[in-house]
């Protein structure tokens, strides 16, 4: 699932955390191969290899200049073993393994910013909302240069998210560059982090918009509950929804199928295939839609990763939804997360998810039907003309209806639409489709 506070890219995990794009809670039971299964159980212990590693652990021991016991190398040869697999893989250590489960929970300690490696740099994910992260105007995109006045290249995720976590109320200065900028400094505090999963209003009567900032365990249950709570509020059916993904960075598989279920009536939702066999899984429709087939609109971004991906890969492929935004990050690995003893566990990827009509987003992403990219939204004044109901002695509404004077209609309250670029764009175009299809 993804989230990042610090497992930054135990972020992106799925477990099946799939996902920036982390998940721990509804995963399936731990994905180990059967003996004999896998290629390389039948294949001769490599001798030579193991001589060179005890070689070079011996040497360390005696000549480097500071005293290593072997549990550190060893933990280290670990770590570096699974690193060097793929962004996604990685041993967790006792605290890293329950902040992993945590960050399911939806509350854990730290800035609020998913992370991901890129050409040695730390790179933002995405921050998650309502952290100190997104409320000091970090971005998605954004490069981590330094931490504290430190360098961060050449640095693992891990080592850089330790850095970046600490005690709550404490300062932390990121230095970050962005689009290739010139580097500058946000100095933030660290906070307890409280993700709530699932927000949603009515932009308009008969229009509701859902956000879900990450896929937590509930994710699925909230989303129905905001569907009939939005219903409720409207007092009849809704003329369209508009579902964002925006900077939602992942989160548990399950969660995403769920979410995806209370939309479409009937149809495959996503599948995995890996190596060994139980991670080769299908996930389809069980027939409780909840959104009464309304238009639909879901929003995404180059933050959207993960299981994001697989909600708004799923409703394109179903033709249930226009995708609309930018393209999302490209996460399509799954990661298992395997415990071991001592409070530690493994996480590794052990399979690639596929859309319903068998597309891999992974290193790909998936690209809008409609593309949007940000913008700024800058009303114009709007000058008062004189209308006929301005002239004295004026004909009356020959259907009954009242006079509409100048300035007679009430200002406007604000809604998220009216600095919101590609979310007006999203309600204009559900709009259109709610008046073509009849509605």
């Amino acid at each position: 699932m993804l989230h990042l506070s610090r497992l930054t890219s135990l972020a992106l995990t799925i477990a099946l955390v799939i996902g920036a794009p982390l998940a721990f809670s509804a995963q399936p039971a731990p994905a180990v191969a059967p003996a004999g299964t896998a290629a390389t159980s039948k294949a001769p212990l490599p001798l030579e290899e193991l001589r060179t590693f005890a070689e070079v652990m011996d040497r360390i021991k005696a000549a480097y200049v500071e005293p290593v016991d072997d549990k550190t190398l060893l933990e280290n040869a670990i770590k570096g073993m699974l690193s060097n697999l793929d962004p996604h893989s990685a041993y967790l250590g006792p605290e890293d393994f329950t902040e992993l489960q945590e960050s399911t929970s939806g509350e854990f300690g730290g800035l609020g910013i998913e992370v991901g490696a890129e050409d040695g740099f730390i790179k933002v994910v995405s921050p998650i909302d309502d952290t100190p992260a997104s409320k000091a105007g970090i971005q998605a995109g954004d490069f981590i240069v330094k931490i504290n006045g430190a360098p961060t290249r050449g640095q693992t995720m891990t080592e850089a998210v330790d850095k970046m976590r600490g005690k709550i109320g404490q300062k932390i200065t990121l230095t970050l560059v962005r689009d290739g900028g010139t580097p500058f400094d946000v100095t933030l505090a660290r906070a307890v982090i409280q993700v709530k999963s699932v927000k949603a209003q009515l932009l308009e009567t008969g229009y509701a918009y859902i956000r879900i900032t990450q896929f937590q365990v509930k994710t699925g249950e909230e989303v129905s509950k905001a569907l009939a709570k939005l219903r409720k509020d409207n007092g009849k059916k809704l003329n369209g929804i508009i579902l964002d993904l925006r900077n939602n960075p992942g989160g548990v598989l399950q969660a995403a199928v769920e979410v995806v279920d209370h939309f479409i009536t009937k149809g495959l939702i996503v599948y995995t295939k890996g190596r060994i066999a139980n991670s080769e899984l299908r996930f389809s429709a069980t027939g409780k839609d909840e959104s009464e087939a309304v238009p639909m609109v879901v929003l995404i971004n180059g933050g959207s990763a993960s299981a994001s991906e697989i909600v708004a890969g799923a409703l394109q492929d179903q033709k249930r939804a226009v995708v609309m935004g930018t393209t999302s990050f490209g996460k399509g690995s799954v990661q298992t997360v395997l415990p071991l003893n001592n409070d530690r566990a493994l996480k590794i990827t052990t399979a690639l998810y596929f859309t319903p009509n068998g597309r891999s987003i992974q290193a790909q992403g998936i690209v809008p039907d409609i593309e949007v990219r940000k913008a700024k939204i800058t009303n114009e004044a709007d000058g008062e003309y004189f209308k006929e109901a301005d002239l004295q002695g004026h004909l009356g509404n020959g259907n009954g209806g009242a006079d509409k004077p100048t300035g007679s209609g009430a200002k406007p309250k604000a809604m998220p639409q009216d600095d919101d670029y590609q979310l007006a764009q999203a309600l204009s175009l559900l709009k259109g489709l709610s008046i073509t299809s009849g509605r």
